[in-house]
């Protein structure tokens, strides 16, 4: 079974100091980290998410994968769109998820003090960003 919005919102919430909130509308999902999006799921298009992406990973993505796009109304060079269904196997799509939160916490939080904060946090958790596989 491919992963679906359950599934993709438990993963989300699993992962350190991540949050759910509602900052656009009712129907509009967006994980945080620090106060910094990592990740969106709008209820009304359940059939993909967004989350942020290295620029030159972005593009080898987009070329692999045809479930991934540049992300709609966001930042095209940075954010992704990943449909659920497709070739992209669950464990890819968690490490998608897990490359977004660990780019934003390391370049968006701030002040850098809650940034360390959190990335001792993590560590102690064990979450990796294995960003370097594409499989």
């Amino acid at each position: 079974l491919a992963m679906d919005i359950i599934e993709f919102r438990e993963y989300c919430l699993s992962l350190p100091d991540a949050e759910e909130t509602l900052p656009f509308d009712d129907s509009t999902l967006v994980y945080k980290v620090g106060g910094r999006m990592f990740a969106m799921l709008m209820l009304e298009r359940p059939d993909h998410f967004v989350v942020k992406c290295d620029p030159e990973r972005a593009i080898i993505l987009r070329d692999r994968y045809p479930q991934i796009t540049a992300a709609w109304h966001m930042n095209k060079r940075h954010w992704n769109d990943v449909r659920f269904e497709g070739m992209l196997s669950d464990e890819a799509m968690r490490r998608e998820v897990r490359h977004s939160y660990m780019l934003v916490v390391k370049q968006n939080v701030t002040p850098k003090a809650l940034r360390e904060e959190i990335l001792a946090h993590i560590a102690t958790e064990g979450v990796v960003d294995d960003a370097e596989r594409f499989d």
